[in-house]
């Protein structure tokens, strides 16, 4: 259903064939490259290398960096746009999965911090990562990392990508949060003041560094803002554990969380991605979570969304079964019960007695204990005693109550199942 209406043409959208289903030649590897993205990623950050062996690293400047840094970085975590802090807690956290609600004036201030972070509009960004959410792994996920690590940590942004193959999915609630809209009309502005004038602005005036602060809080600082925040869509979803869920790529990698300011526990976060949290163990590194929830006491963020405890260990256990049956699968249990044939008592006695079948039942199942008589540990005569007989008793405690291995032992020796035994039918064969 979902891919079909990935594939479902868009109106409005005619039948010319996009750039990327072309092979890339040498007269029109220009057309497939992504320019504006090439920029942003490439080109300002190695003007910035450039220019950084001339420009002395002063103290506070390098200080101004860091915090500019984790400011920029909530925003996209938090906000889905404020740098590190505002790519998470408001590109991410806010807008995109709305795990949390804000004021006005909340919303007003991720939106420009977020906007210093040069990833894109927060109606842009956040539509790209519904659809990730929506087609992990598949062709409409936007940067699938299983186009390669590369191409889902940057290659996405510099090759062009159609339109039509991404995935489509649900943003008129962006389209209808005034916030959104503003920043996504004035995104040139914004990105212009907030990622670069502001920056050296504040070390220009503070303490007359402002060449450094262009450099050094402006474009180095967006450089490692984009670095941690790709490796969300590259790392997160290639290396580390899967505690919840293993069907899909997304992992829980620290790395990455150090990086981007708790963003790394990604396998908790695509099991629940409406969770204001991305971490929910004390010694887990989520700073978002809580610079969220300092918002909440301030009375800036309100409605705070967590999956109840129950619910997410369940999913954890669940997960454990999971890695566990994979784990069993490797050794030999007996033969599958669904796989022995059925029989009756009736039967079972014949094949004892008649045909001198080394043949006991426990528990309701026919085990051919032939090959084990001469390796017993409590000798031949006592398994020898039970041949022909229902044994259960006597296995499970009447006469020793047999150890695990026994019984992994003893699974491995079935050959049949018996088919509703009664009591009458028994101590009828028996007579």
């Amino acid at each position: 259903m979902e891919q079909a209406a990935m594939d479902k043409p868009r109106p409005g959208e005619g039948q010319k064939t996009h750039i990327t289903h072309l092979p890339i030649t040498l007269t029109n590897w220009y057309k497939h490259l992504n320019w504006p993205g090439i920029g942003l990623t490439i080109l300002v950050p190695l003007h910035g290398f450039l220019l950084a062996p001339h420009t002395p690293l002063q103290w506070r400047t390098a200080i101004w960096s860091v915090m500019y840094y984790f400011w920029t970085g909530f925003g996209i975590t938090a906000d889905i746009y404020t740098h590190t802090l505002a790519i998470d807690e408001g590109y991410h956290r806010l807008w995109s999965h709305s795990s949390y609600r804000a004021t006005k004036l909340l919303k007003v201030l991720l939106a420009l911090i977020g906007g210093g972070a040069g990833e894109g509009s927060i109606l842009w960004w956040a539509r790209d990562h519904r659809a990730h959410h929506r087609f992990t792994d598949t062709t409409g996920d936007p940067y699938s990392v299983h186009k390669g690590l590369l191409y889902a940590h940057m290659g996405w942004l510099i090759m062009k990508q159609d339109p039509k193959r991404i995935g489509r999915t649900d943003i008129s609630d962006l389209k209808a949060d005034a916030v959104v809209m503003w920043q996504h009309r004035n995104y040139v502005a914004i990105v212009v003041t907030m990622a670069f004038l502001f920056p050296t602005l504040v070390s220009g005036v503070g303490w007359g560094d402002w060449k450094g602060g262009f450099v050094y809080a402006g474009i180095l600082r967006m450089l490692f803002v984009h670095q941690a925040t790709f490796c969300v869509n590259s790392l997160a979803h290639w290396l580390g554990e899967q505690p919840f869920d293993d069907r899909r790529s997304p992992r829980d990698h620290f790395l990455t969380a150090l990086l981007a300011l708790g963003e790394g526990y990604h396998n908790f976060h695509h099991g629940f991605p409406s969770d204001y949290r991305n971490a929910t163990e004390w010694w887990q590194y989520d700073p978002t979570k809580w610079v969220i929830w300092a918002w909440a006491r301030l009375g800036l963020a309100y409605d705070l969304k967590r999956f109840p405890a129950k619910e997410v260990q369940k999913c954890r256990l669940q997960q454990r079964k999971v890695r566990l049956d994979k784990q069993m699968a490797d050794f030999n249990w007996g033969p599958p019960l669904e796989d022995l044939p059925v029989i009756g008592w009736k039967q079972f006695f014949e094949q004892a007695s008649t045909m001198g079948r080394s043949w006991t039942v426990v528990s309701g199942i026919v085990h051919d204990v032939s090959g084990f008589i001469d390796e017993h540990p409590g000798g031949r005569a006592m398994i020898k005693g039970g041949i022909g007989k229902d044994a259960s008793a006597m296995f499970q405690g009447g006469v020793y109550l047999h150890s695990r291995y026994a019984h992994q032992k003893l699974a491995q020796m079935r050959v049949a199942v018996i088919h509703d035994p009664s009591a009458s039918e028994l101590a009828e064969s028996q007579d």
